[in-house]
């Protein structure tokens, strides 16, 4: 397992980096407030299409969420891409023994409420055009592993063009107490009633 580790100066750089090819290659870059509970730590489940989604969900915890910064990525591009575990990277092996290690990991992170810990509970990419999104287990686990004291953040992340020549990214934003979710499944399903309203809230946007 690859943890996250610190250089302020290669992550000051990466925060000046990334906010700058947001915008270069976006239109636009928007989200909807929310009311957040600072005393917890966030566990972030988002929708996973594209490659840009991690750097674009770092740059929105820079400019409104404020926490510090983790996400759950795969051993071969934790490796591959050098600089991940200096912006909060830790890596994952799926089908080998250190996954519940990494599950772990993430889970003794939201008991510290500073703390932000994005997970792609789909665990690999999909359209954006998909009506479900399906939740691996793992995500089970990774509560499982905390005290149970941290808030759901449930993001949809969804762009459109309109008459621009660069796409305008919509980050749906939604705050889910901890506690009133007990299985998997209820967390999946209320997460999906949220990537419902996003698409059908979307659709009605007009420029």
């Amino acid at each position: 397992m690859i943890k996250p580790k610190k250089n302020t100066l290669v992550y000051r750089f990466f925060v000046w980096y990334i906010a700058r090819i947001i915008k270069q290659n976006f239109n636009s870059f928007n989200f909807n407030t929310i009311d957040l509970q600072k005393d917890k730590a966030i566990l972030l489940l988002a929708n996973h299409y594209s490659w840009w989604d991690g750097f674009t969900l770092f740059h929105l915890n820079n400019l409104y969420l404020k926490k510090q910064f983790h996400v759950m990525i795969i051993e071969n591009t934790a490796k591959k891409i050098w600089f991940m575990k200096y912006l909060g990277a830790f890596s994952v092996q799926p089908n080998s023994r250190s996954v519940l290690q990494s599950l772990k990991y993430a889970g003794e992170l939201l008991d510290k409420p500073n703390n932000l810990v994005l997970i792609f509970p789909q665990g690999k990419l999909h359209s954006s055009h998909i009506s479900r999104v399906e939740f691996q287990k793992g995500v089970q686990k990774i509560v499982d592993f905390s005290k149970k004291q941290f808030q759901y953040l449930f993001s949809v992340a969804l762009t459109d063009y309109f008459e621009n020549k660069k796409p305008s990214l919509y980050f749906h934003l939604k705050q889910q107490n901890a506690n009133n979710i007990n299985t998997l499944t209820e967390l999946e399903n209320s997460y999906q009633h949220h990537y419902q309203q996003a698409l059908k809230k979307q659709s009605e946007t007009i420029v």
